[in-house]
């Protein structure tokens, strides 16, 4: 089975038309990649458009302490907007790809795929719906990552303002305006910590019941390995 075989399985490049399909026969790899396999590395330049044929992709940072962070997956019929930002802007690679599974991915020749954008409306659609769900994706992620800094806040501002017997005199909208977000927010990890059995509420209160566990939120043990 060829790059084309593989890619006509998707709606965007089953309607091609002759004359796209016979463009994309000149500048189509296919290549089969095991798990964990590098795709693209930082700083590299774009030698065209990666698609996903088969597995899952992880498009991730690595930060200066060598913490990853995923930026989104691709998955079977989609392709990366980072790499295709790269190849319309003639930029280097601004993150790291690899396998999340074992994965199949057809390499699209930059000039080939830069010229079906201009004469192929279904392209031009992949292109913006590919923009489209990375938009989606990366406000999901931003959420989660801001539930987090959240949550560690949270602890951090009970701890410091509670009083002697661990009780704190405020609501939960009080504690969203806070910390600068909503008090359904604060809801959601407030029930998280009695849940944990580290807090228990009552009518416009809280009080710790869990004093060196909730230090933890904020200050994890470094032994710990969860």
């Amino acid at each position: 089975m060829t790059a084309i075989d593989d890619l006509e399985r998707f709606e965007p490049f089953r309607h091609l038309s002759d004359a796209g399909k016979g463009l994309l026969r000149q500048g189509a790899v296919r290549k089969r990649l095991s798990s964990a396999a590098a795709v693209v590395h930082k700083g590299q330049a774009v030698s065209g458009a990666y698609v996903a044929l088969e597995g899952r992709l992880r498009v991730f940072t690595i930060a200066p302490n060598g913490t990853e962070a995923t930026l989104y997956f691709i998955d079977p019929g989609e392709t990366c907007v980072l790499a295709l930002n790269c190849l319309f802007r003639d930029l280097l690679y601004p993150a790291w790809v690899q396998t999340e599974t074992p994965a199949t991915i057809a390499v699209i020749a930059g000039p080939v795929y830069r010229r079906l954008f201009e004469t192929e409306p279904t392209i031009q659609n992949l292109t913006v719906s590919t923009l489209s769900t990375l938009v989606y994706r990366l406000m999901a992620e931003l959420e989660q990552v801001h539930s987090s800094q959240h949550k560690v806040r949270l602890a951090q501002f009970i701890l410091t303002h509670a009083a002697s017997d661990g009780t704190l005199q405020m609501t939960q909208q009080q504690l969203a305006r806070h910390l600068g977000t909503t008090r359904e927010v604060v809801a959601r990890l407030i029930g998280e910590f009695v849940n944990a059995e580290l807090l228990r509420t009552q009518r416009g209160s809280l009080a710790i019941r869990d004093l060196f566990r909730l230090r933890r939120v904020v200050s994890p043990d470094p032994r710990s390995k969860g």
